[in-house]
């Protein structure tokens, strides 16, 4: 159905090509993973299928893709359009209209398809992925996960042979990732739906691949097999295969049943033996601050100036929200949420998508203001402190990087950050060399993969060293190693007093870096406790080791490493 041939693609300004040699071919009906570090071009290869590269990106492609026998140099997307659906990195860059059932219909109308034919679809759309009771809203109140299920749901209407999805369930919480790639499921084989995807959590899709494509470094050519037989030799690969490797065992499980069939004598090893605890001590719950006495009236009233409160104590915590309540769009997307962080604290909010994780990371950072209640960063009012001293205080490492990219390359976004932070020159280009080798100076920053893009974003909010550090699916588009390499950043943050506040849907992350873990739901908090006790006793949340080796609480493969040793 799709066919490589010795294609490799060279964009304009570059000195080398991104894709080299790329030869491979995805059967009709299979699900084919394309995996590997960030920045070997997979989503030029994704893009390659649908004709949007070279035609839309610009720059070369020599070789050739053929797509249901389409040659893809002489049939621009448009002709491609009713073969191969495309959902890319940043769904919001393909939405067209402003509500989730409009653009649901959108593709089949472009299409030409009957009134009636349409209108099954769509609802046949919103039951496979959960978003009946979201048909009527604005697709600009949604929460990144949300655009994500819509922005699925319009390429799956039309019924395309091809699917091409990059990095599909990054924004996804597991439920709604699960449901989704239950659906993909049912595609390839009910209907016999070729899928392309590029994923770097392969914890979560690597089971359901028939064959995987490995593209290593820039100049070696990929390596195509079954999952298995890819895994054991891959530098990308999910913690069961970790943990595989370390037990010994073959062949390497993909899936958390598969290990658990295999772990009695694992479990028998590890018997007796302590949980390391990789991550700093808690730090230890502050004072609370005595209560504030409300100035006399008849002094402000002489002065002319409003009432004021005093003593001025400071909090003696980074973050410090009490009651919070926050209304957007007339939804509710916050009630009476408390929440305290201590300095050198790391916590995570996980939940749904839409549970309001986002939402409460932009109170914390002034980016909306609280219906009730009230919200501390530090000794700052976040919605009430300007910008330029807020950057000092807080720092906000967003969803979509982009936001806080502006210049024209690389060297110049991380000189402007040193200049914003009054740091000294080359601090931000020393934090991004350290997470992310290999990036260029006169690298445009749109030319970045997205991954690399909320590397660079990172750097930038890093570059202050706010000593409340707020992100927002930080790991979204990494890879294991660039993972890896941000985790021991943030511990070394975490260990000299920064608190960290993260919404995530990685439980992997969680478990390697959260002292606390925090689920909202609808709004609210529904637990807040160790990370080890909340993800433990979650089925939804609990990280891949866990599931194994429980009922005891161990959570990373470092973990057992460490213990084994």
């Amino acid at each position: 159905m799709i066919r490589f041939e010795d294609v490799s693609v060279t964009y304009d300004g570059a000195g080398e090509p991104t894709v080299r040699g790329v030869d491979f071919e995805v059967p009709e009906g299979e699900l084919v993973l394309l995996a590997g570090p960030s920045g070997v071009g997979k989503s030029t290869v994704l893009g390659a299928v649908g004709g949007l590269v070279p035609h839309f990106t610009g720059g070369t492609l020599s070789g050739r893709v053929t797509v249901a026998g389409r040659d893809t140099r002489t049939h621009k997307p448009r002709e491609l359009a009713d073969v191969v659906g495309t959902v890319g990195q940043d769904p919001l860059s393909h939405f067209v209209t402003d509500t989730v059932e409009d653009e649901l219909a959108y593709g089949m109308e472009s299409l030409g398809l009957a009134p009636d034919v349409m209108r099954r679809r769509v609802e046949e759309t919103l039951d496979l992925l959960g978003l009946a009771d979201l048909r009527s809203r604005p697709i600009a109140t949604l929460s990144g996960g949300q655009q994500q299920r819509v922005a699925i749901g319009s390429v799956l209407t039309p019924h395309p042979d091809v699917l091409v999805l990059d990095e599909p369930t990054s924004a996804l919480d597991p439920a709604a990732a699960e449901e989704v790639l239950a659906v993909l499921q049912r595609l390839v084989h009910d209907l016999g739906t070729t899928v392309l995807m590029a994923e770097h959590r392969l914890e979560r899709v690597v089971q359901y691949a028939d064959q995987v494509v490995l593209l290593p470094a820039p100049g070696e050519a990929p390596l195509i097999g079954a999952p298995a037989d890819v895994m054991a030799v891959s530098p990308v690969y999910p913690p069961v295969v970790d943990l595989g490797r370390l037990a010994g065992w073959s062949p390497l499980p993909l899936t958390v049943r598969d290990a658990r069939r295999r772990a009695s004598g694992l479990r028998d090893r590890l018997a007796g033996r302590e949980i390391p605890d990789h991550t700093p001590p808690t730090p230890a719950a502050p004072p609370e601050p005595p209560a504030l006495r409300p100035a006399p009236a008849r002094r402000w009233r002489r002065r002319g100036t409003p009432p004021r409160t005093t003593p001025a104590i400071p909090s003696p915590y980074a973050a410090e929200v009490r009651s919070l309540a926050v209304r957007r769009d007339r939804i509710q997307a916050l009630r009476h949420v408390d929440l305290t962080v201590s300095p050198g604290e790391t916590v995570a909010l996980m939940g749904r998508n839409g549970a309001g994780k986002s939402t409460l990371l932009s109170a914390l950072v002034g980016l909306v203001e609280p219906s009730a209640g009230t919200v501390r960063a530090g000794d700052a009012v976040p919605h009430r402190t300007a910008p330029r001293d807020l950057v000092r205080r807080v720092g906000l490492v967003p969803q979509e990087p982009r936001d806080l990219l502006y210049a024209d390359t690389v060297a110049a976004e991380c000189a402007a950050a040193d200049r914003d932070a009054e740091a000294a020159p080359g601090t931000c280009r020393a934090l991004l060399t350290e997470l992310l080798p290999g990036v260029t100076d006169d690298t445009h920053p749109r030319d970045l993969s997205e991954g690399q893009r909320l590397t660079l974003a990172l750097s930038v909010v890093l570059t202050a060293r706010p000593p409340l550090l707020l992100l927002d699916e930080p790991t979204r588009g990494l890879d294991y190693a660039a993972k890896a390499r941000l985790t021991g950043i943030l511990r070394a943050l975490a260990a000299e007093g920064h608190a960290i506040v993260l919404a995530t849907h990685d439980v992997e992350l969680a478990a390697e870096l959260a002292h606390r873990v925090v689920l909202l739901a609808e709004g609210e908090v529904i637990a807040d406790g160790p990370a080890a006790d909340v993800v433990v006793a979650s089925p939804s949340y609990a990280p891949q080791v866990a599931k194994v080796l429980a009922p005891r609480k161990w959570l990373t493969v470092a973990q057992v490493r460490e213990a084994l040793s």
